[in-house]
């Protein structure tokens, strides 16, 4: 049951990078504010600039490279753009980059409300390749939407961040991330280092102004350049947080918001990684669940949930050991392993390539695991790596504050334990990845406050591995009284509106395309 190429690009979007979740530190903290001396002509210039739409072209190594998009259903083209944006926005009239963005435009023009723009989330996705990667499940909204994407900055075509060659990554992503001694933390230390100082030798001055709150500056004034009144969003996984930033920072500009697949607004570094590590284990319970309730036709072992889950423990364990074989030369880590099923558990449609692979890493084929924690990484089946990961810890490690040394993170690795015996070493020691960062963070977490939005729908997924449903609530509750509308989505898989639920679509097609909010407290059901 080989992975599509198709599959490998929906699997790759969709990730919530777990290599860097523990250093979902990130942001733009460390860039001030526009500055009330700024140049107004800079600022004037900037929202008075006339974007070029042309055929999109194929996507760059950064973006994951591929083809180019092939037209929607009915012929429409999908068209690329850049958009100048300040560098620095206390500087407008500095240095300047280029955003890369994406649209369709809406099949009835006489009843089009406006631009949609998507995050897909990450932070590090590509917005440029995500949104025709899932063009066909938005294709209801497209009807009175242009739908609008982009690679925010520091992603993708936007003045990507790189860290390090592709042969360099392969090495970075074998290494034990779950050190056992003294010498095997040494190793991870040192890589991280260097990691990180390959990012400041390529990204340098860039690299305090690739967070969030830079990211929704940019959004605003991409709203105004494409003409719309109002910034109509709809935010996925991180896009959540950007969306609730955005939110929080131009109430009075928001329009028809969703938040779908939540990030929990409360959470500092290492309550959100331990938040996800439950949520990980939660997901994976439901597969082991789901394993055992189909008796012989499951190919793993066991006839509980603790005896499947024994199984992939003891078998991480052995790779942790001794890896084994994988794709070409390239073997199968505890690490890779970890991340492939981790990858696998963002939606139930690809339970059963875990079931696969881990049946056949039992037999000493590690291929399907390894080309699962590719699809995390990013790494194409050429070798080149997209700036996915990269990018996700350059955006995380300027917006918070927290740096964890690899002792600090050690010194917290029961309670990590303890939420998961599957992802708990790997998710606890992962606090550590910001700990060599050359730029400081911003906040303890992020503010999202919004008094004065009209209303977001936040939906929550009761199965979400990656963003547990606490974090709607949450978010619901950050936004403030009469701006979060929760919608419940009892389900499997990262996010709800392409998870099969009829329910939600629907109740999020009426509210983007008719205006109609549900009330607070709606559940969806399969």
């Amino acid at each position: 049951m080989p992975i599509s190429p198709a599959q490998r690009a929906a699997l790759l979007t969709a990730a919530t990078v777990l290599l860097a979740a523990g250093c979902s530190d990130g942001g733009d903290g460390a860039a001030s504010p526009v500055k009330a001396s700024a140049s107004a002509s800079g600022l004037a210039a900037l929202k008075a600039q006339k974007l070029s739409w042309a055929p999109c072209p194929a996507p760059s190594a950064a973006e994951g490279g591929g083809p180019s998009p092939s037209p929607l259903p009915g012929g429409t083209p999908w068209e690329c753009s850049f958009l100048q944006a300040p560098l620095d926005w206390s500087a407008p009239d500095g240095e300047r980059i280029e955003l890369a963005l994406i649209r369709a435009r809406a099949k009835d023009s006489a009843r089009r409300i406006g631009s949609l723009v998507f995050n897909f989330g990450g932070p590090g996705g590509s917005g440029v390749t995500g949104l025709p990667g899932f063009a066909g499940d938005y294709e209801s909204l497209r009807g009175r939407y242009d739908l609008v994407s982009f690679d925010p900055r520091g992603v993708g075509r936007s003045d990507p961040v790189e860290c390090a060659t592709d042969k360099e990554l392969d090495a970075y992503y074998a290494l034990d991330f779950t050190p056992d001694d003294a010498a095997e933390e040494r190793t991870l230390s040192d890589a991280q280092k260097r990691y990180a100082k390959g990012c400041e030798r390529d990204a340098g001055a860039a690299l305090p102004h690739v967070g969030t709150e830079n990211a929704a500056r940019d959004m605003d004034l991409m709203r105004q350049v494409l003409g719309d009144e109002k910034l109509h969003y709809f935010g996925i996984s991180y896009g959540t947080e950007l969306g609730g930033v955005y939110a929080h920072m131009f109430p009075e500009n928001v329009g028809r918001a969703v938040f779908d697949g939540v990030v929990d607004p409360d959470a500092g570094v290492e309550e959100g990684a331990l938040g996800q590590t439950k949520g990980f284990q939660l997901a994976l319970d439901n597969f082991a669940q789901d394993c055992v309730d189909r008796g012989d036709e499951c190919a793993l072992p066991g006839g509980s949930v603790a005896e499947i889950e024994k199984g992939i423990t003891d078998l991480l364990a052995a790779l942790d050991k001794k890896p084994i074989a994988g794709i070409g030369d390239r073997k199968l880590t505890q690490t890779q392993a970890t991340n492939g099923i981790a990858q696998a558990l963002y939606s139930k449609e690809f339970w059963p390539y875990l079931e696969q692979g881990l049946d056949a890493a039992d037999g000493g084929d590690g291929g399907l695991l390894l080309s699962l924690s590719d699809s995390m990484n990013g790494r194409g089946e050429n070798g080149s790596y997209s700036n996915i990961q990269a990018a996700n810890t350059a955006i995380n490690c300027v917006d918070f504050k927290e740096r964890y040394t690899l002792g600090q993170a050690k010194e917290r690795l029961g309670q990590f334990r303890e939420a998961s015996p599957v992802f708990g070493d790997f998710m606890g020691w992962a606090l550590a990845s910001c700990s060599n960062w050359p730029v400081p963070g911003g906040w303890e977490h992020p503010d999202v406050s919004a008094p004065g939005s009209a209303p977001i729908l936040v939906v929550g997924n009761t199965g979400d591995p990656a963003t547990p449903y606490e974090g709607a609530r949450a978010m619901v509750k950050a936004l403030g009284k009469g701006v979060g509308v929760e919608l419940t989505y009892e389900g499997e898989g990262h996010g709800a509106y392409n998870g099969g639920s009829t329910c939600v679509k629907k109740t999020v097609d009426d509210y983007l395309l008719a205006g109609k909010v549900p009330a607070s407290g709606t559940v969806c059901k399969k």
